[in-house]
């Protein structure tokens, strides 16, 4: 069980997301918050699922030198639609035209995650699929006028009042759309608590700053 793993170390999230944070909170695991401003840039030869992984371990590394006793979990999320990855809107005007892309069709969810003890590493990703109705000008207006979710990846929050009234279906972990895949998480550090199991490096360059493996 996840809080048996955890309940000897300092658990630190490696994110300022107030979503993430409620999230870990509800798995009733105690845990302070840590983070660095990282540029959110990557090679622009990576997979989609790769971006996601890349920068959740830049924010897992950028905190690891001073807390090599604590568990760290870091995690980002990327939307993907027709192969562009849209990120966090920079103006209204920028968050109205990727809601209106988004108006409609299918996208992808994608969140990487990374979790560090030491030189112990173990990055992953999940992936959910999302389908918007057709959404007004009135109705995208009034959601970015109300809620201004300016620091959300394709301009939208699922658990928000677009979300409710313009979400059609998703295949896929829910709350991984919210930002952190719980279920994959409590997998994951059963998986790496396993004296059995070596994570294997994954395949994203990290800058010669933040690259450490298993040393």
């Amino acid at each position: 069980m996840i809080q048996h793993h955890l309940q000897n170390f300092p658990v630190i999230l490696a994110s300022g997301s107030p979503r993430r944070k409620q999230l870990l909170e509800s798995l009733d695991i105690p845990f302070t918050i840590q983070t660095k401003n990282i540029p959110e840039n990557y090679p622009v030869y990576l997979q989609r699922q790769d971006i996601a992984q890349f920068l959740s371990r830049q924010k897992a590394y950028s905190i690891r030198e001073h807390n090599m006793d604590a568990f760290i979990i870091a995690a980002d999320t990327v939307v993907v639609q027709r192969n562009d990855v849209l990120g966090k809107p920079n103006t209204k005007e920028e968050a109205f035209t990727m809601l209106q892309r988004l108006s409609g069709t299918f996208h992808e969810v994608i969140t990487g995650v990374t979790i560090v003890l030491g030189t112990k590493e173990s990055t992953f990703f999940e992936r959910t699929e999302v389908l918007f109705k057709n959404l007004s000008p009135e109705e995208i207006h009034y959601y970015l006028d109300k809620y201004q979710p300016y620091d959300k990846a394709g301009s939208y929050g699922i658990q928000e009042w677009l979300g409710m009234i313009g979400i059609q279906r998703i295949q896929g972990d829910f709350y991984n759309v919210v930002g952190l895949p719980l279920h994959r998480l409590s997998v994951e550090v059963d998986r790496f608590f396993d004296p059995s199991y070596t994570p294997v490096p994954h395949s994203p360059e990290v800058s010669s700053k933040y690259l450490y493996f298993n040393s």
